[in-house]
């Protein structure tokens, strides 16, 4: 980031909020030359960011909490969250809950610097796969073919009537662990208990 440190970049000062330094270091690879990237510490020391990227690292849990967290230190700048890969359950999950966009680390660098020009514009940086979900309306969810791999073999396995802690045995995993898996697959199909997911799992394989 030596090159032109000087000179105002056109994208402004964009905030990355991650504790990974290869999710950080890639995102300031991106926008090398077109934003002044502040990695973590205070986002605002000579004033407020112009857009913000959350690295979400692929876990659902306590996303939510995390964007919270960066709306409370920089209310009204926009956000994006950044995944390890085109996880279309992640992206759902973030922009349901107000983010204004979603990249991933699968993304060509024009592609990020384009979502972080589309987010600062006013406009949502979503997915072009995620879009045709996006446009019946934001309480309609994706279904299980937007639920992550994992999220997709844990209603599965409860399609096939095995407890949480059957489950656990089955894929190595704590039953905290499951439940954790369950409630974001609840969340993403709009359903409330393990019956509905099970039964939308079943829908979803006879129509495959």
């Amino acid at each position: 980031m030596g090159e032109g440190t000087g000179a105002a970049k056109p994208l402004g000062p964009v905030w990355v909020a991650t504790p990974h330094p290869r999710a950080a270091a890639g995102l300031e690879e991106a926008l090398e030359g077109k934003a002044e990237v502040r990695i973590g510490g205070d986002p605002t020391p000579a004033g407020s960011p112009s857009c913000v990227v959350l690295c979400a690292d692929g876990a659902e849990g306590g996303l939510v909490e995390g964007m919270g967290c960066v709306r409370g230190l920089c209310p009204g700048v926009p956000l994006l969250v950044f995944g390890p890969r085109l996880d279309l359950a992640l992206a759902w999950e973030a922009l349901k809950n107000g983010a204004d966009g979603f990249v991933h680390a699968e993304m060509e660098r024009g592609q990020v610097v384009r979502a972080v020009e589309v987010a600062q514009e006013g406009e949502l940086a979503a997915p072009r796969r995620l879009i045709p979900y996006l446009l019946p309306g934001p309480e309609e969810p994706p279904g299980v073919g937007a639920l992550s791999a994992r999220q997709r073999e844990v209603v599965g396995l409860v399609a096939e009537d095995l407890s949480n802690a059957e489950i656990a045995e089955r894929l190595y995993l704590s039953v905290s662990t499951i439940k954790e898996h369950l409630r974001a697959a609840y969340k993403l199909l709009g359903v409330r208990d393990r019956t509905e997911a099970a039964r939308m799992a079943k829908d979803h394989a006879r129509g495959l």
